[in-house]
């Protein structure tokens, strides 16, 4: 993740990546004698490949005490430009720093003290409402044994199969239901958890005050052969990541407040819960849509005696849906974001297999560097004799 710049795309290669960066002074070193001045292709191939290799490595091993590192990497890379805007109005990086993480922890604090109460008391209705669930879950199952029953006769489906699938429904719905609460309380529970309200802004505000020293000395590193495309790439890299993580919050915000509201004002009583769950899932392709649709629904044939509120509770998810799709993200993503839907879908599932957690956070920068190299390596591949060079003279002439 490399620090974002105006007009990254014009002349990349020939654009310095610290152009307001202290500069980094570097010995010349001479090779060792006896070897070779320049650098072979099997040298940097097996350069790229330990590097490769050593990440995988520290990943695996490490995965389960990265959390806080990699949230920290995040919010300092997400915090880079207000506190880069304050450094270029005279104020030092350090109290730009301290002024920023202090206006970042004031907006956590005041989002949990005024919704952490109305979301504990919305899990309480919910579990108080287990067995009223349970009761019309079950009740859904008898009727659709008994329609099998009418279909296909007592001898396929009998009493007992009746009874027994009728009570599991319930006891499913209750235990899901149980489970779900659960998993809600338990995911403002982590915030408790010393790593995560400690360790992280400890190592953000580290990492945010020596970003632009970070960025210099990486760009140090770069061999000098390839300096120029590599800074290319990487500006590349931060333009599209930039505007995903940046837009996809802002498109997810706007859809938790729109979902939560609105489901609350036409009366769904876990409106709340559901509005926000569907506005935080917005990040991941359809699944916000889908599980908030879902849960709204169900909740709205369980509570509303009659269709008219069903109606109403599908409306404002059409609305909801019209008002993403065509709205809020071609205006606040637009065609900067070249990461499609199905990519992202499938770097946030895949990192979750490989890496839990950590490789849902390492997803999506990981699937704009792919993205970012393979339109690179497709670039170089159509100007290349690979691609241009015609077929033979007598192939032509068989034709």
């Amino acid at each position: 993740m490399m620090k974002s710049y105006p007009h990254a795309d014009q002349d990349l290669a020939d654009q310095d990546l610290t152009d307001d960066l202290p500069p980094v002074r570097l010995a010349r070193v001479s090779p060792p004698v006896g070897l070779a001045p320049h650098a072979t292709r099997g040298q940097r191939i097996a350069l790229l490949a330990g590097l490769a290799i050593a990440a995988w490595l520290m990943l695996q091993l490490f995965s389960s005490v990265l959390l806080p590192f990699v949230a920290a990497a995040g919010i300092a890379y997400v915090l880079d430009p207000p506190t880069t805007w304050f450094g270029r109005r005279g104020i030092s990086r350090g109290v730009a720093t301290a002024l920023v993480m202090l206006g970042f922890v004031v907006a956590i604090l005041v989002f949990l003290l005024l919704l952490y109460p109305l979301i504990l008391a919305q899990i309480g209705i919910l579990i108080g409402r287990v067995p009223q669930y349970a009761g019309l879950v079950q009740a859904w199952a008898y009727q659709m044994i008994s329609l099998a029953q009418e279909r296909f006769g007592s001898d396929v489906v009998d009493d007992k199969l009746r009874e027994l699938v009728g009570g599991q429904a319930s006891a499913m719905v209750a235990f899901m239901i149980r489970n779900v609460a659960g998993v809600i309380g338990g995911g403002f529970a982590l915030f408790n958890v010393l790593t995560l309200m400690i360790v992280t802004p400890i190592v953000a505000i580290y990492l945010l005050r020596d970003w632009p020293q970070t960025v210099a000395m990486v760009d140090g590193w770069l061999p000098r052969r390839y300096a120029g495309v590599l800074r290319a790439q990487a500006r590349e890299v931060d333009r599209i990541l930039s505007a995903w993580v940046r837009g996809q919050a802002l498109c997810c915000l706007i859809l938790a407040i729109y979902y939560a509201v609105a489901l609350s004002v036409v009366g769904l009583d876990l409106g709340l819960i559901v509005g926000l769950t569907a506005g935080v899932l917005s990040f991941i392709p359809y699944v916000g849509s889908v599980v908030g649709g879902g849960m709204a629904l169900g909740l709205a044939l369980a509570q509303f005696p009659n269709w008219r509120g069903v109606v109403t509770v599908l409306a404002v998810l059409v609305v909801g849906q019209v008002l993403e799709g065509y709205v809020i993200y071609p205006r606040i993503l637009g065609d900067r974001v070249e990461l499609s839907a199905v990519w992202v879908m499938f770097a946030l599932f895949a990192g979750a297999a490989a890496f839990g957690f950590v490789g849902v956070m390492l997803a999506v920068p990981m699937a704009a560097t792919i993205g970012v190299l393979c339109r690179f390596w497709l670039r170089r591949y159509l100007a290349s004799p690979l691609y241009l060079d015609p077929p033979p003279p007598d192939e032509v002439a068989a034709r």
